[in-house]
This record gives C-alpha cells, sequence and structure tokens, in this order.
C-alpha cells in the first residue's frame, strides 16, 4: 500500500496553537483560508496544504475545545480504507471504524505509545 497523502494535525491549548500557526506562517508556508463559525473570537485554526497535491495533504492546526482534546494526529491518505482496514485485521491490529465524514471513510488505529492514526480514503460518489 502506497499512501496518496500524509496530513499533520495538532490539537493544542488555543494560544499553543496560535503560535505554532504563526511559526508555520513565519516559515512561509501558505496557508488555506477557513470560514470562521459566527459565534467565533481569536484563533480558529490553520490548515496549510502542500503545494499541487490533489490528495489533501496538510498540516492542520486546530485549537482545543470540549469536543476536541490535545492531540497530535498522524492521517495517512489511502486509495481504499476498507481494503487497508481488512489487511490491519488480518496483521493483528484492531482499527475502529468507519466512519463517514467530509466525504471520506476513517479508520482509526492506536500507534505506539498512543499516538492516534487515521486511514482514510474518498468515499465513491453514487
Amino acid at each position: 500500500m502506497k499512501p496518496l497523502g500524509i496530513r499533520f494535525c495538532r490539537v493544542a491549548k488555543r494560544d499553543d496553537a496560535e503560535r505554532l500557526a504563526d511559526a508555520l506562517r513565519g516559515l512561509g508556508l501558505d496557508e488555506r483560508a477557513l470560514e470562521a463559525p459566527p459565534d467565533a473570537e481569536g484563533f480558529n485554526g490553520a490548515i496549510f496544504p502542500v503545494a499541487g497535491d490533489g490528495e489533501g495533504s496538510w498540516v492542520e492546526i486546530w485549537p482545543a475545545g470540549a469536543n476536541m482534546p490535545e492531540l497530535v494526529m498522524l492521517q495517512i491518505i489511502v486509495e481504499d480504507a476498507d481494503a487497508v482496514a481488512d489487511a490491519a485485521r488480518r496483521n493483528g491490529l484492531d482499527p475502529k471504524g468507519p466512519d463517514d465524514a467530509h466525504g471520506e471513510r476513517i479508520y482509526y488505529l492506536e500507534g505506539p505509545d498512543g499516538l492516534p492514526i487515521s486511514f482514510q480514503s474518498k468515499v465513491a460518489d453514487d
């Protein structure tokens, strides 16, 4: 299995998340415009896409909140998440899911030292 894309996600205390986003901006990374919720105040997140990547590789930074705990997550974009889940189970892993969200089918694993890992693929259009 060859990954189609890689995403790095960091959810941190608002001030820490904002400082990390500012550091990435300071490197000159391009940032995707985000639409802020109507009741939003201050920093609401940042996404720094990989140039020319049609599969969705990026770095995403979010402030922690009631429904989004602090974490670091590795997200792996694959062609067929169901097939990868089957292979993972055959190899003794225990992927959770799937969840279908944002046009993707997503499975979750806990990696070494508790690292959250997800793998996902586009949901086929019907």
